[in-house]
Protein backbone atom coordinates (compact mmCIF):
# COMPACT_ATOMS: atom_id res chain seq x y z
CA UNK A 1 0.00 0.00 0.00
CA UNK A 2 1.01 3.40 -0.76
CA UNK A 3 3.16 5.04 2.18
CA UNK A 4 1.82 8.35 3.65
CA UNK A 5 4.37 10.54 5.52
CA UNK A 6 1.19 10.80 8.48
CA UNK A 7 0.11 7.34 8.75
CA UNK A 8 0.97 4.11 9.14
CA UNK A 9 0.47 1.55 7.05
CA UNK A 10 -1.62 -1.46 8.03
CA UNK A 11 -0.43 -4.66 9.25
CA UNK A 12 -2.50 -8.06 8.78
CA UNK A 13 -2.86 -9.96 11.84
CA UNK A 14 -2.55 -13.45 12.09
CA UNK A 15 -5.12 -15.13 10.10
CA UNK A 16 -6.44 -17.73 12.50
CA UNK A 17 -7.07 -15.03 14.94
CA UNK A 18 -10.72 -13.68 16.08
CA UNK A 19 -8.69 -9.85 14.19
CA UNK A 20 -7.48 -12.21 11.24
CA UNK A 21 -10.93 -13.24 10.84
CA UNK A 22 -12.68 -10.27 11.13
CA UNK A 23 -10.23 -8.76 8.93
CA UNK A 24 -10.60 -11.25 6.15
CA UNK A 25 -14.70 -10.44 6.19
CA UNK A 26 -13.82 -6.76 5.93
CA UNK A 27 -11.44 -7.27 2.82
CA UNK A 28 -14.15 -9.24 1.15
CA UNK A 29 -16.42 -5.87 1.77
CA UNK A 30 -18.99 -8.61 3.38
CA UNK A 31 -21.45 -7.91 5.75
CA UNK A 32 -20.62 -8.16 9.35
CA UNK A 33 -22.65 -9.29 11.95
CA UNK A 34 -21.23 -10.73 14.51
CA UNK A 35 -19.47 -13.82 13.61
CA UNK A 36 -20.56 -16.90 16.10
CA UNK A 37 -17.05 -17.77 16.84
CA UNK A 38 -16.41 -14.61 18.67
CA UNK A 39 -19.68 -14.73 20.96
CA UNK A 40 -18.75 -15.21 24.48
CA UNK A 41 -15.06 -14.60 23.85
CA UNK A 42 -14.55 -11.06 22.91
CA UNK A 43 -16.69 -8.20 21.29
CA UNK A 44 -16.40 -7.30 17.54
CA UNK A 45 -16.10 -4.10 18.66
CA UNK A 46 -12.86 -4.75 20.68
CA UNK A 47 -11.83 -6.71 17.76
CA UNK A 48 -12.50 -3.31 15.60
CA UNK A 49 -10.59 -1.19 17.84
CA UNK A 50 -7.59 -3.49 17.70
CA UNK A 51 -7.64 -3.48 14.30
CA UNK A 52 -7.90 0.38 14.21
CA UNK A 53 -5.05 1.06 17.09
CA UNK A 54 -2.73 -1.86 16.68
CA UNK A 55 -3.07 -2.48 13.02
CA UNK A 56 -3.40 0.82 12.20
CA UNK A 57 -6.63 -0.51 9.63
CA UNK A 58 -8.68 3.06 8.62
CA UNK A 59 -12.46 1.45 10.01
CA UNK A 60 -15.13 3.40 9.23
CA UNK A 61 -18.08 2.71 12.18
CA UNK A 62 -21.57 3.82 11.66
CA UNK A 63 -23.98 3.21 13.73
CA UNK A 64 -28.09 3.37 13.80
CA UNK A 65 -31.12 2.46 15.98
CA UNK A 66 -32.42 -0.24 15.93
CA UNK A 67 -34.89 -2.62 17.77
CA UNK A 68 -34.59 -5.72 19.21
CA UNK A 69 -36.33 -9.30 19.16
CA UNK A 70 -38.17 -8.25 21.49
CA UNK A 71 -39.05 -4.71 20.57
CA UNK A 72 -36.70 -2.52 22.67
CA UNK A 73 -34.81 0.11 21.21
CA UNK A 74 -31.13 -0.38 20.84
CA UNK A 75 -28.00 0.73 18.71
CA UNK A 76 -27.04 -1.32 15.81
CA UNK A 77 -23.36 -0.87 14.48
CA UNK A 78 -21.93 -2.00 11.22
CA UNK A 79 -18.40 -1.39 10.21
CA UNK A 80 -16.62 -1.01 7.07
CA UNK A 81 -13.30 -0.29 5.13
CA UNK A 82 -13.38 1.95 2.11
CA UNK A 83 -13.15 0.48 -1.13
CA UNK A 84 -9.94 2.14 -1.93
CA UNK A 85 -8.70 0.45 1.14
CA UNK A 86 -9.23 -2.63 0.40
CA UNK A 87 -8.27 -2.66 -3.17
CA UNK A 88 -4.74 -1.28 -2.27
CA UNK A 89 -4.20 -3.57 0.65
CA UNK A 90 -5.37 -6.83 -1.98
CA UNK A 91 -2.61 -5.54 -4.49
CA UNK A 92 0.09 -5.18 -1.53
CA UNK A 93 -0.36 -9.21 -0.43
CA UNK A 94 -3.92 -8.89 1.13
CA UNK A 95 -4.91 -11.90 -1.86
CA UNK A 96 -2.13 -14.20 -0.90
CA UNK A 97 -3.08 -13.69 3.25
CA UNK A 98 -6.78 -14.64 2.48
CA UNK A 99 -6.02 -17.66 0.21
CA UNK A 100 -3.96 -19.17 3.22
Amino acid sequence: MPRTSTKKLPLFPGRRTARGAVLAILLSNADQAGAEPLRGRITLAAIVRALKRKYHWPIETTSFPSNTADGRASWATVYSLPPEVIEAALTAGGRGWLDE
